[in-house]
Order: structure tokens, then C-alpha cells, then sequence
């Protein structure tokens, strides 16, 4: 078969399909690039879905009325000038695909215009087709509507899941960029109904009520921690509020929203051993990293980059994750009263709680009297708990907690945790022994 050369406008299909999945892929492109455009307030409309209408209004700077058409021309933009500056990228796009991408499989009208402009200008495109260009009186700013999304690509449109379903998408899309920049004013309707508003104060509280319900907001955790010149930040659910699933794991790198197994795994690894299995944390981070130490461009749809160091960035985010859960963590308060408990237990050497057979003094001693606890430690030398008594196994919890009773009542054992600990006893005999040899399945030479 004879290689060709395709079309222009299938060319134009096939990449579009990259950078636009889905009706919550044109909104994602069309807010980032308002907060490119230094916009303090972006109002989003959403009809069917996104599917007939998606409309993205700003105050930003605008685009000329020279440079109107090239919006919708692949490979134009603003952001970058050669090859050298993606190793320094500071805005969301750079990659002058995304309004191409969106106007080649659907009906698009931009109607912008600049600050020093009595006026402001519109152009209109039909497949990506330029059809009209005319001056129109608008504020400034831009907006853009988008119309009639895969009109022209019927397979990709066949295959979009139901609309309550892309309205979920683009709510936590939208809810995802008002906590990244919470000093912007959001507004979000669709079919009609507002369904989230900021009001651009910066307070992420009343961002998270409006999608948590203020009782859960106020639980979650401030998370601030800075080393050397990285820096994390943002908000994490406490133990006990947490999902059955990863999707509201949220990762944004230098203001941009990006979907990361490695911080998705640190995040996860720093809730380890607090978190039942098939649990999962809610939370929102923010990493600052120097522009030169990652690759923003991995990916036309620029949800992906790839990290110079990403066990330092791993272990930054497990730390900071970890310290904040600690931080909130109170120890839990014990009266003295809960060792006299243990005098009816016997001396069980073999499970290493060792216990002392007359304890009939320390009983009776006042904890709060200086001189009693003094002179009882003088004839009774400090309790030592190197152990755990002999249990009676009840029954397992989820597949992960083992539930046993013993001689205080009832007790919940972590099944990984237990198995490390094992392990980790095994480990520290065999140092303390011989050192442990094993032969090669095949010898190895050494000159």
C-alpha cells in the first residue's frame, strides 16, 4: 500500500483528538489560558453538558484584532519564542495547539479586545475554518464560545459518556483551578443554574464548603512545607474522611494541574498504615518546583511532565503529607489507673510480656503524691511492656485489621504493620547472628 500524505484537515482531526477528550478538555484549555491573560474574574456557561455550548468570558488583557486570526493557527503563541525557553516555561500554554485543536471540531467565536481599543473585534470559525471577522463593542477582555462540540467527528462524539456525567467533570475541573488560584473570582452555571461561585478573597474555606459542606471543610489539614527551593502547600482530609477512590487527589505543579503516579504514591505512602485498604485521602496540593528542573512538554494535553529529581520531589511530598497528619495527631491520654489492669495477667515469658508478681504496693501508691511514687519505685523497680499478651483471634475487619481478645478487652491488630514488624525481628536476629549465606545458581568470576 502506497504511503500518502493526509489532508490538512484530517491532520487537524487526528491532533485535536489529543488535546481535546472531552467537553471538561476545552474548559481546562480555555481557563488556562484567562489566567495566562492575568484575568480576576473567569465565568464559565455550560450547556447539555458542554456539548452545545461552552462559553469561557475574562477580563484579561485581551488579544488585538491583528492577532485574532492567528489564534486558531497551529503552532501560534505568545508564551515562547524558541526552543531554549521550555526549559523555563512560566505560563500555562505554550504549545499553540489548544485553540487550534478546539476550533477544528466545533463552530468557535472569539470576540476580544485590549486595554488601549475604543473597541474590541470577533472572528468566527466553522471547522476551524475562518468564516467572519468584524469589529464589535465589548468590554475588556475575551470570550469564547464554543459550539456544537465533535460536530464533525461523529465517532468521538458517539463515545462521550452522559451529560450528567461530563457536568461532574467539569465541576471538579473547575473546583480543582478556584482552590489553585483562589485570589481569581470563579463562576460556573450550567443549564442555566450557578453551581459555583468564589468570591477571589484567597480563603480556600469557602471553597471546600461549597464542595464538602462546611462541617468537612473545617476539618481538613493546612498543609505548608518549604525546602531549599521547593515548596508544597495546600489542604489534605484528616484519617477520618477519606474516598474509595483517587479522584479527588489533586496535584498542581507550578499552577498547573497535572496527573502524577509518583505523587499520587508519596501521598499515598505518607497516609500508610492510617488508612484501611481500598481507602483513599482527599487532598490538594501545590508544588513549587524551578521551571528547570521539570519537562512541561511531555504531552499536547500538558496534564503530564516529567520531574530532573523525582525521588526528591516523592520524598518532599511524603514528608509534608506526613509531618501535617502527625502534627495533628494528639496522643492519646492514659489515666495511671489502666496499669493496675495487668495484675491479674500471669508471667508469660514466651510472648515477651514479662510482668512483676507482686505488685500489691504499687497499687495502692497515690500517683499524685511525689514522695509515695519515690519510695514505691525504691521496692518495686518500673514496669517494662516489652510485649503483647496471649490473644484469642475473634476475626478479621476488611481484610486488613485483625480483631482479638485479650486479658484488657478487645484488640485491633494492623495485618501489614504486623507483618513488618515480623519481618523487621527477623531482619535484626540475622544481624545480630551469623551472616546469613546463600550459593549462586551460577558462580561468578572475580579478577
Amino acid at each position: 500500500m502506497a504511503i500518502k500524505i493526509l489532508a490538512a484537515d484530517v491532520a487537524a482531526k487526528i491532533a485535536a483528538g489529543e488535546v481535546v477528550e472531552r467537553p471538561a478538555s476545552v474548559v481546562k484549555e480555555l481557563i488556562e489560558n484567562s489566567i495566562d491573560a492575568s484575568a480576576r474574574e473567569i465565568k464559565i456557561l455550560i450547556e447539555e453538558g458542554g456539548k452545545k455550548l461552552i462559553e469561557v468570558k475574562d477580563n484579561g488583557e485581551g488579544i488585538s484584532g491583528e492577532d485574532l486570526p492567528l489564534t486558531i493557527e497551529r503552532y501560534a503563541t505568545s508564551k515562547i519564542e524558541s526552543a531554549d525557553d521550555l526549559s523555563h516555561v512560566h505560563t500555562l500554554g505554550f504549545r499553540g495547539e489548544a485553540l487550534a485543536s478546539i476550533a477544528s471540531v466545533s463552530n468557535m467565536t472569539i470576540g476580544s479586545r485590549v486595554v488601549n481599543s475604543d473597541h474590541g473585534n470577533r472572528i468566527s470559525s466553522q471547522g476551524g475554518v475562518i468564516k467572519q471577522i468584524d469589529p464589535v463593542g465589548i468590554p475588556i477582555g475575551t470570550v469564547i464560545r464554543v459550539e456544537n462540540l465533535f460536530f464533525n467527528t461523529p465517532a468521538r462524539l458517539k463515545f462521550l459518556k452522559q451529560e450528567i456525567s461530563e457536568r461532574r467533570q467539569i465541576l471538579a475541573l473547575v473546583f480543582r483551578y478556584s482552590l489553585a488560584y483562589s485570589q481569581k473570582k470563579f463562576q460556573l452555571v450550567m443549564e442555566g443554574k450557578p453551581v459555583l461561585t468564589t468570591s477571589g478573597d484567597g480563603k480556600h474555606l469557602a471553597i471546600l464548603g461549597q464542595m464538602y459542606g462546611f462541617n468537612d471543610a473545617k476539618l481538613f489539614l493546612p498543609v505548608d512545607f518549604n525546602e531549599e527551593l521547593l515548596g508544597v502547600r495546600g489542604f489534605i482530609s484528616p484519617i477520618g474522611l477519606n474516598r474509595s477512590n483517587r479522584k479527588e487527589m489533586t496535584f498542581f505543579v507550578n499552577g498547573r494541574w497535572i496527573q502524577d503516579v509518583s505523587l499520587s504514591s508519596a501521598l499515598l505512602q505518607a497516609y500508610h498504615t492510617l488508612l484501611m485498604v481500598g481507602r483513599f485521602p482527599i487532598a490538594a496540593l501545590f508544588l513549587d518546583v524551578p521551571p528547570e528542573e521539570i519537562d512541561v512538554n511531555v504531552h499536547p494535553a500538558k496534564t503530564e511532565i516529567r520531574f530532573s529529581n523525582s525521588n526528591r520531589i516523592f520524598s518532599l511530598v511524603q514528608r509534608a503529607v506526613r509531618r501535617t497528619l502527625l502534627k495533628d495527631s494528639s496522643p492519646s491520654a492514659f489515666s495511671p489507673k489502666i496499669w493496675q489492669t495487668f495484675n491479674s495477667l500471669p508471667k508469660i515469658i514466651e510472648t515477651g510480656w514479662e510482668m512483676a508478681s507482686d505488685i500489691g504496693d504499687q497499687q495502692k501508691m497515690d500517683f499524685n503524691d511525689p514522695s509515695s511514687r519515690a519510695s514505691n519505685n525504691e521496692k518495686n523497680p518500673p514496669i517494662f511492656l516489652t510485649g503483647i499478651p496471649l490473644l484469642r483471634l475473634i476475626g478479621q475487619i476488611g481484610a486488613t485489621y485483625l480483631v482479638a481478645e485479650g486479658p484488657d478487652g478487645l484488640y485491633l491488630i494492623d495485618q501489614h504493620a504486623a507483618h513488618e514488624r515480623v519481618l523487621y525481628d527477623q531482619f535484626t536476629k540475622q544481624m545480630d547472628s551469623a551472616t546469613v549465606k546463600q550459593f549462586l545458581l551460577e558462580p561468578i568470576t572475580f579478577y
